[in-house]
This record gives structure tokens, C-alpha cells and sequence, in this order.
């Protein structure tokens, strides 16, 4: 459930698994407006759904329409993972922090969250399970940057730890000496502005991170690859996540391979 949703490439990833466990279900995207969040989520129990996942904008409204969310989901402040229980009742969970780290670890072997400082730009619901994530891995500084600064100041002092937030004009000096820099806005994504930001103080060695996979590689991700840096797209993230959605909802837990990335490279890469 999203709005919009149909850029979404989940119901590739999840028919995929579909057909490799031989199970009899399909998965389909919905478009939900914020306002009609509550009634389409208390319909999944009458319609039969196993559940379903959540994206932009819902992942936080959700959090007050469900009947429990679980620990990461309550730390994070975000839910991804919505599962209908037998009784009708629904539980939320987070499952786009361990998405992240996977993808990272997959494409990165030798990735380490306290290598040094990380600079995360946005700060909705993407942001903050990546911002828990490093967090949770070790990361001894987060220097986070958001548009409306009080909303990166609010997770600041919510999480506490590592993170620090800094006003939207100080993202380009945010990625001086940084090990990582992290794009957690929309921006970028197709239909979208591309992130407005200078690489010109980011060392050589960092590493480059988006979470959106709507094109496969952005014009920030472009940017720091053409000058040097590594870098990951969010498809990996958006790959990793359903592996416990898939546990939640059917006692099953499905593999990311090199067949399955292909298959969700070659679709995005047809679209654009």
C-alpha cells in the first residue's frame, strides 16, 4: 500500500517467491490514499490478505491504525510490514532496517558502520529505520540533514546516541571526512527533482548510498560514482526486507539470488 504505488516493484520480488515455494497467492499493489489508510488495512482480514507491506507516505500513519507494532517498529517510529492475524488483528513490524544493512553487506563485504562519520539526508520513515540501523551496527556518528530541521532534531533527541542533526544548509559541508553518505529522501526517484547536493568535500573512499531503486542508479548516485566512490541503490533493500515478511506471513524464508536481482534489474532497466 502506497500513494503512489505502482512505480513499486515489490509484486515482481514477492509473485517471484510465489512461484518458487508453489504457493497458491498472488501479491498485488494498492494505492491508497492517506486519508483511507485505516479502512483499507482493517479490510485486509475480510479479504483474506496474509498482510501486506507499506511505502511512502503510510509508514508512520500505520503505526496508530494497527493493534501492535513490535519492538523496532516502536524505536524506529515507522512500521514497513503490516501481518493479519487469525483473530482479524493486526501487528506492524520494520523490516526496512534490516533490509538496509543486508544490502550494504551483500554488495559491500567489507562494509563497517564505524568506519568513520555517516551523513543521512531526509528524515521520514526511510531515514529513520536507516538512521536506528547504523545506529544498531555501531556507527559512531550520524550527521543527519533534513529540509525541515526540526523534524531531523526530533529523531535526534528521540534516538539520542550517535546522531546528531544539522540544518538542510550544512549538507554540503555534512560530507566532509564522511565514510558514508546516505540519500533517505524521494529525491531522485523517477517523477522526482534530483537531490540538490555537492559532493565536492566527500572523501574519494566513501561509500554512496541510496535507498530508492526507481532508477536504478540517480543522478546523486551517478555523481559519486563518476568521481570515484562506490556506490549501492536501494534494490538490494527493497530485496532483503520481504525475507522477514515473508517469515511473518507464511513461516518461510526466501532467497535473495543473483536470478531474483536480475529479474527486478532487467524490469526497471525496460521502464527507463
Amino acid at each position: 500500500m502506497g500513494w503512489p504505488v505502482m512505480h513499486s516493484r515489490s509484486p515482481l520480488l514477492h509473485n517471484h517467491w510465489f512461484g518458487k515455494h508453489g504457493l497458491a497467492g498472488t501479491y498485488v499493489p494498492f494505492a491508497i490514499r492517506p486519508e483511507h489508510l485505516a479502512a483499507a488495512l482493517r479490510a485486509l482480514h475480510p479479504l483474506g490478505f496474509a498482510g501486506c507491506n507499506l511505502t511512502i507516505p503510510h509508514k508512520q500513519q500505520a503505526m496508530t491504525i494497527v493493534d501492535e507494532v513490535d519492538t523496532v517498529g516502536r524505536r524506529i517510529g515507522a512500521i514497513s510490514c503490516v501481518v493479519v492475524r487469525p483473530d482479524g488483528s493486526l501487528a506492524g513490524s520494520n523490516n526496512d532496517c534490516y533490509g538496509f544493512i543486508q544490502n550494504l553487506r551483500q554488495s559491500q563485504p567489507g562494509w563497517r558502520a564505524d568506519a568513520g562519520p555517516v551523513a543521512v539526508l531526509g528524515a521520514g520513515g526511510g531515514s529513520r529505520a536507516v538512521c536506528y540501523a547504523l545506529a544498531q551496527e555501531g556507527a559512531k556518528q550520524i550527521r543527519l540533514v533534513n529540509r525541515t530541521f526540526a523534524r531531523a532534531k526530533g529523531i535526534a533527541e528521540e534516538f539520542g546516541g550517535p546522531i546528531e542533526a544539522l540544518p538542510w544548509e550544512s549538507r554540503h559541508d555534512a560530507l566532509d571526512g564522511a565514510a558514508m553518505v546516505v540519500n533517505a529522501t524521494s529525491q531522485g526517484m523517477t517523477g522526482q527533482p534530483a537531490l540538490d547536493i555537492r559532493l565536492d568535500k566527500l572523501p574519494k573512499s566513501a561509500l554512496a548510498a541510496d535507498i530508492i531503486y526507481t532508477p536504478l542508479e540517480t543522478p546523486f548516485l551517478a555523481a559519486a560514482r563518476s568521481r570515484g566512490n562506490r556506490a549501492v541503490n536501494g534494490l538490494g533493500m527493497l530485496l532483503h526486507q520481504g525475507r522477514p515478511a515473508w517469515k511473518a506471513w507464511f513461516g518461510i524464508e526466501p532467497e535473495v539470488t543473483p536470478e531474483l536481482r536480475d529479474l527486478l534489474e532487467r524490469s526497471l532497466s525496460a521502464q527507463g
